[in-house]
């Protein structure tokens, strides 16, 4: 039986996987692996900066250039595919308005401006004239409690006030003797209520006179609501600032989209990856899947195809400059890759906007023709934005994502 069939399990995989199958069509997930989720901040972008700060990211998506992904789907559709997925995950997992940036503290100090964030999160909105103490715990050598609130301390707030932080440590393994911790490690003991209940008896002894406590994000994994009973014992709010990977919060969502998609009837091959496919009369047939006993075949009514970028090697430069697209050998925006990237570092670099064109519905397309009548791209593949410098990555995955799911749906109406 034909079916749709999704490649990649990144956000905008999780996301036009679980769409389709929410209006009832077959779906398959195909992906080599967990996709990126575990390695994000756990937090939904959708333009952060453009160049400078956005405050109000919808107006910001208004001005984008013709040729940057947002372009052909609109602040109004870019909205409603945030809130769509804000509201799918609930309010344990995702809260914030599509039209506002929060800005938050990250691991280093600095601040950076999302949209939608976990509820463990949002107390920790960089404000000026508030006081923050910011706890590390001794055996998590992730997070340096110095070097977050001295950051934070010497660099104004978004809205011009001053910021006052100062650090602050608690002794408490997560597991008997163990000296060396990670993230995930105290997030799985901070499961356990009582175990709970000491770390914030700890922190409260060290809280001092302060209006927000921030702690790295390791305040539970499948409970979800620790970061409440921290708050309750140690008597004012407390925030999460996300680490590096293995991301909790991160893995939170993955997890949680993944649980939907199971419950929605999707299936997931993991582990796989699409190698090949055939097409006839302009229309892909099937895909080809490395699997344990050989090639296998997976006939496809429809395909959206959400591998990522460079990022995941979906698109490659090899020895001579050479970029393309690895596995449909599909027309990208730039071939050659030696003059897309400039002598300066941290300037801007072409390179990364290289991807392929779209159309209105979201195929991926050759001039003004789509490529194959029932082939779609998403994500990271699209060209147009330098997604890590914009913090536009998780926006345009979302949107694309949901855009080539209802193309999809509304064309099998």
């Amino acid at each position: 039986m034909s079916r749709d069939i999704v490649i990649g399990a990144g956000l905008a995989g999780l996301c036009a996987a679980l769409r389709l199958a929410q209006a009832g069509r077959p779906v398959t997930l195909v992906a080599k692996g967990a996709g990126g989720l575990g390695l994000s901040q756990g937090t939904i972008d959708i333009l952060g900066y453009a160049p400078d700060r956005v405050f109000a990211p919808l107006d910001a998506v208004r001005a984008v250039a013709s040729d940057h992904p947002y372009s052909g789907i609109g602040p109004d559709a870019v909205a409603a595919s945030a809130a769509w997925l804000r509201d799918e995950l609930g309010p344990e997992l995702l809260v914030g308005d599509p039209g506002v940036n929060l800005h938050l503290p990250t691991a280093l100090g600095s601040i950076r401006p999302t949209c939608l964030a976990q509820p463990s999160m949002v107390e920790g909105a960089v404000v000026g004239g508030r006081r923050y103490v910011v706890v590390g715990v001794r055996q998590l050598k992730d997070f340096s409690p110095e070097l977050v609130a001295g950051n934070l301390a010497r660099t104004p707030a978004p809205d011009g006030g001053a910021i006052e932080a100062h650090p602050a440590w608690i002794d408490l393994p997560a597991r008997p003797g163990e000296a060396d911790a990670s993230g995930l490690t105290y997030a799985r003991a901070l499961d356990d209520v009582a175990f709970a209940d000491a770390f914030a008896a700890a922190v409260a002894a060290v809280a001092g006179e302060c209006d927000v406590v921030l702690l790295p994000a390791v305040l539970g994994l499948r409970r979800l609501g620790v970061w409440r009973q921290v708050s309750a014992r140690v008597g004012r709010p407390v925030a999460e600032v996300p680490l590096q990977p293995p991301s909790v919060p991160g893995i939170r969502l993955y997890e949680a989209l993944l649980g939907r998609l199971r419950a929605a009837g999707v299936r997931h091959v993991q582990g796989s990856l699409v190698t090949g496919f055939q097409a006839k009369d302009g229309r892909l047939r099937s895909v080809t899947v490395a699997a344990a006993g050989g090639p296998r075949e997976l006939a496809a009514a429809h395909v959206v195809y959400a591998p990522g970028g460079f990022e995941s090697g979906a698109l490659a430069v090899d020895s001579y400059g050479t970029i393309a697209e690895r596995l449909f050998g599909l027309p990208l925006t730039a071939s050659s890759s030696p003059d897309l990237v400039g002598p300066d570092f941290w300037a801007p670099h072409r390179l990364f906007q290289v991807g392929v064109r779209t159309d209105a519905a979201g195929r991926p397309v050759d001039g003004e023709a789509a490529v194959y009548a029932n082939l779609y791209a998403a994500g990271g593949l699209i060209a147009g934005a330098e997604r890590w410098r914009e913090k536009s990555g998780d926006g345009i995955a979302v949107a694309t994502a949901v855009r080539a799911a209802d193309a999809i749906i509304g064309g099998a109406a």
